[in-house]
């Protein structure tokens, strides 16, 4: 199966297209992260999923850095906690973008980095893909099975930025 995979940083998708590939899928990477603030750090983390990309040799499609469109959905919930509502909000603004493009790029399934960190709720992510895409949601906890470790290993194998807040405005004072 020809899976769209939701690409939050490079580094968290060096275990989930190892796991996928496994399972015998094909994979397209999707960078889509309008909440990453300032815009020098989307770039850093943009060359760093290039980089990651290239070096397992799977396509990575860019979508659109659309800040100010983002920030009207979390706005609203810039004070509540790290890890709250909304971080809800982001997951299902990011994977909604993710459902919409799959099959522009020829993938049936979707699926997305997010679980691969130990600071993000799976069960969540989970629930939020599957209300959205259904049965094309494929449903993981990439942090599973040392996933998280495996892909801090090869980061820094690799000598690839990592960092060190989840990415957007609301977070920078949580670093």
């Amino acid at each position: 199966m020809r899976i769209l995979l939701h690409i939050c940083c490079g580094v968290c998708a060096i275990s989930p297209v190892e796991r996928l590939r496994e399972e015998g899928h094909e994979v397209v990477g999707f960078f889509y992260n309008p909440n990453i603030y300032p815009e020098e750090e989307y770039q850093r983390r943009f060359e760093v999923a290039l980089k990651v990309t290239h070096e397992m040799r799977i396509p990575l499609k860019e979508g659109d850095y659309s800040f100010r469109e983002w920030t009207e959905q979390a706005e609203p919930l810039k004070n509540a906690p790290e890890g709250g509502k909304r971080c809800e909000i982001c997951f299902k603004y990011r994977l909604m973008e993710t459902f919409q493009v799959m099959a522009d790029y020829g993938c049936s399934s979707f699926t997305t980095t997010l679980t691969t960190s130990p600071h993000k709720p799976a069960d969540v992510i989970n629930r939020i893909g599957k209300e959205i895409g259904g049965e094309r949601f494929l449903t993981r906890d990439f942090k599973k099975k040392n996933g998280f470790t495996r892909s801090m290993n090869l980061a820094r194998h690799w000598r690839l930025y990592r960092q060190n807040y989840c990415g957007c405005i609301y977070s920078m004072g949580n670093k």
